[in-house]
């Protein structure tokens, strides 16, 4: 059965949860113990599968998930090491009744485990998959605990849970689900209630329980009114950790790079500094984002890998627009609170408005007149639909919905010929330069062919 946020909400029993306080009165960071390896426990999960009607149907689902496991070659070793049960299913002349060729096949299955498969995964779409679910907050500032009510959410290439609400001061606990494929994105929020609602979060970890499968969704950032970007939610892209079948060492796969294709991305802790790279360097980055996501397009479907990655992970497009906006940004030295990129969007808005309404005289085409019609619609929309999201999170929607609908390439050249743009940054910074500005119109001009489909977790509940 699936447990969607209504059902959970209904039947709270049916999460698992684990607290343990140390003696201190702490709350302790939550362990994650590896899964049975034993060939008989494998069975027993694939014999449980209802969809299954066939002995055939039930053979099939044990090699994919013994292969997407990595456990095919130990689990057929064992299986054709029963030298009697050989003898009654087959002749003495049988390929596997021949010592040496069965060895052959074995060390060749053994090959296998040097890739990762997602042939169970991707093939049982229907199959309730209980999910193990850790928060790791930091012990840093002493908010490793929220006054706050919490919630999750994550979401897979196959689906969404939905809002699913966390028991105060529980960082694990078990969520069974429709199989949600490949894990993509995780929201983590709280409603900021409380006298101490603040919660940083370095970061969430994911198993699935019947694959073994093993996702970090790195944070580091806080939740919380009046605290950095003042966002109560956080979206976190997944990164699958590499699976180590002989032995479990959890702080060794957190801290282990997977291959580039199944990585995914560190949320910045902190803007990037505005001097730590050259505007050739930046343009060089962003090139490669977007020729990721031009590659991405024109692979066949079925080989295309995670689209939020390239939006939103490390290196991806948003993250090399915050390197443009943050070139030559002013904030440090003309104002006293930090400024996010979303307030030099929120006051060229301003500008925009003033402009349209006759405040502010400036002589103005037509063609440009629709653009500020065009960008103050849409950061209207952003703003009163995402009252949990910070400034960071809004700057996301901005890119992700502006990459989608072709807007991005065409706002660019009307904000930064603004007095805003003038007041805000250094003569030498990116949006200031003409050159550059149209360097950034070409270049996501590229993506004007192709149909970009969002992740609902990406709108974060937004009719945009």
């Amino acid at each position: 059965m699936s447990l969607s946020s209504e059902t959970i909400q209904d039947q709270p029993s049916q999460i698992k949860t684990h607290r343990r306080k140390g003696s201190t009165g702490r709350i302790e960071l939550p362990t994650l113990n590896p899964l049975p390896t034993s060939l008989a426990y494998d069975m027993r999960k694939v014999q449980q599968m209802v969809e299954m009607r066939t002995d055939v149907g039930h053979a099939r689902a044990w090699v994919r998930l013994a292969l997407e496991k990595k456990m095919l070659a130990s689990h057929l070793k064992e299986l054709l090491s029963d030298a009697e049960l050989l003898r009654n299913l087959y002749k003495r002349y049988a390929f596997l009744r021949c010592e040496d060729e069965r060895e052959q096949f074995l060390f060749h299955l053994l090959s296998l485990n040097a890739v990762d498969y997602f042939s169970y995964t991707n093939s049982f779409l229907n199959t309730v998959v209980p999910y193990k679910v850790l928060i790791f907050p930091s012990p840093k500032f002493g908010c490793s605990t929220t006054s706050a009510n919490p919630w999750i959410s994550f979401a897979g290439q196959h689906g969404e849970t939905g809002v699913i609400d966390i028991p105060k001061g529980c960082l694990e606990f078990n969520v069974e689900h429709k199989n949600l494929g490949i894990l993509t994105t995780l929201r983590i929020g709280h409603d900021n209630t409380g006298l101490t609602p603040r919660w940083l979060v370095e970061y969430v970890l994911v198993r699935n329980e019947l694959t073994g499968h093993l996702y970090k969704f790195p944070c580091g950032r806080w939740l919380g009114k009046m605290v950095d970007d003042g966002s109560t939610e956080r979206l976190l892209v997944a990164q699958l950790l590499p699976q180590h079948s002989d032995t479990y060492d959890l702080d060794l796969a957190v801290a282990s790079s997977p291959p580039n294709k199944a990585m995914s991305p560190n949320s910045p802790k902190k803007s990037p500094d505005p001097g730590s790279l050259s505007i050739p360097e930046i343009q060089e980055r962003l090139g490669h984002a977007v020729n990721n996501l031009v590659k991405h397009f024109y692979k066949p479907e079925k080989e295309r890998g995670n689209l939020t990655y390239l939006l939103c992970g490390d290196q991806g497009l948003v993250h090399c627009l915050e390197l443009v906006f943050h070139y030559g940004f002013r904030s440090s030295r003309l104002f006293r609170n930090k400024f996010f990129i979303w307030d030099y969007l929120e006051k060229v808005k301003q500008h925009f408005e003033g402009v349209l309404t006759g405040e502010v005289r400036q002589p103005i085409s037509d063609g440009a007149t629709a653009g500020y019609w065009i960008y103050c619609n849409f950061l209207n929309k952003i703003n009163s639909a995402t009252e949990s999201v910070g400034k960071d999170g809004k700057f996301q929607i901005f890119v992700c919905v502006g990459i989608r609908d072709h807007l991005i390439q065409k706002l660019l050249p009307l904000v930064a010929n603004t007095p805003v743009t003038a007041q805000m940054y250094e003569e030498n910074s990116f949006l200031r330069n003409y050159s550059h500005i149209n360097y950034l119109v070409h270049i996501l001009g590229t993506l004007e062919e192709f149909q970009v489909t969002l992740e609902s977790s990406l709108l974060r509940g937004l009719d945009i």
